[in-house]
């Protein structure tokens, strides 16, 4: 029996490569996919910056008179509106905390209130501060219930603290100035009655009529209670709840206070801190990308009742807003990026 040379013998069949299943991480679909995802999280990443800058480019007159101003002020008393304004986030951040049962990461949610801020200016009725809050929240495990609870509580604490904030100091100065006409007439106030009866009205036929918000509406509902009245069983919630949202206004005074001692405004603290929260109590409704428009107008038209002159109390208030809206604007929405781009937004 002859054998056969080694040359001559069969080798092994070639393996022919089989194609990739379609949910593999190497099928075309699931590379589209990848590549979309990869591509709206880049856009999300650019969006803040591309935003505020386009706010910015329709502000820009604002920001060159106000600086041309504030190039001539003290400087120390600049310095110390800024040290002010970096405060207010700081309280922000306590409220936020105090409205939620779940202990969050501190630097992460000051680095989110900062970011927040830029996009306050972007979008009216704060639409923005809330929409990152809510992504933030939901990126630390929070519940969409629990979080949306928590934005409520958060937007009905603040002007309840800055109410009663008023309220003392009125009952504290009573003869510090003539409330004659800066307080709304009568047709005023029964509009305002009336949107606000309006507004809850409608939320409630609403809820009542479409079959699909009643049961998220509900939910949210009795979420809310029980957050707040578990909340409010802590005192250390208590505190950054309510103290952080009574802090809030009179560091927005001092903010502008300081500003305007730094340009010789002839007004006192107390003074300047009255005008600012009957100007937001009057006007601070109205929707607006970070509240400026209408409460500039009331603010500069209170401190001018005060005594201050027109010209120097404009000045104030753009030199308050290049100090609190120019100067983070850009730094704010750096950091908005960042979070996005590491995923924590």
């Amino acid at each position: 029996m002859s054998s056969l040379p080694l040359s001559d013998l069969p080798g092994p069949l070639p393996a022919t490569a089989a194609p990739a299943p379609a949910h593999s991480p190497l099928s075309p679909t699931h590379c589209t996919r990848f590549s979309r995802a990869h591509l709206t999280r880049h856009a999300l990443i650019l969006l803040p910056l591309l935003l505020v800058g386009a706010w910015a480019a329709a502000d820009w007159r604002t920001f060159q008179g106000g600086a041309a101003r504030l190039a001539s002020a003290d400087p120390w008393w600049l310095l110390a509106g800024l040290f002010f304004t970096c405060m207010g986030w700081a309280a922000a951040a306590c409220v936020r905390q105090g409205a939620l049962p779940e202990r969050l990461p501190p630097g992460l949610l000051l680095a989110s209130q900062f970011a927040a801020g830029a996009a306050n200016q972007v979008l009216p009725a704060s639409i923005g501060a809330h929409a990152v809050t809510l992504r933030f929240l939901q990126g630390q495990g929070i519940s969409l219930a629990r979080g949306t609870a928590s934005l409520a509580l958060y937007s009905l604490v603040k002007p309840i603290a800055k109410t009663l904030v008023l309220l003392g100091f009125l009952v504290a100065f009573p003869d510090l100035l003539h409330l004659g006409e800066l307080v709304p007439d009568g047709r005023t106030s029964l509009l305002v009655a009336v949107g606000v009866a309006a507004t809850l009205g409608t939320a409630g036929v609403l809820a009542a009529a479409v079959r699909p918000l009643r049961r998220p509406l509900v939910c949210f509902v009795r979420t809310a209670l029980t957050d707040a009245r578990a909340l409010h069983s802590r005192p250390s919630r208590v505190l950054a709840l309510w103290g952080g949202a009574a802090a809030t206004p009179l560091l927005q005074a001092s903010v502008i206070a300081s500003v305007g001692f730094a340009l010789g405004l002839p007004l006192s603290w107390t003074q300047v801190t009255l005008a600012l929260l009957l100007a937001g109590t009057a006007v601070g409704a109205v929707p607006a990308p970070g509240g400026i428009g209408p409460v500039d107008a009331a603010l500069v038209f209170t401190m001018v009742t005060f005594g201050a002159p027109t010209g120097l109390a404009a000045a104030t208030v753009i030199g308050y807003r290049v100090l609190t809206v120019w100067v983070p604007l850009l730094p704010g929405a750096l950091v908005l990026s960042v979070l996005v781009q590491r995923k924590i937004l």
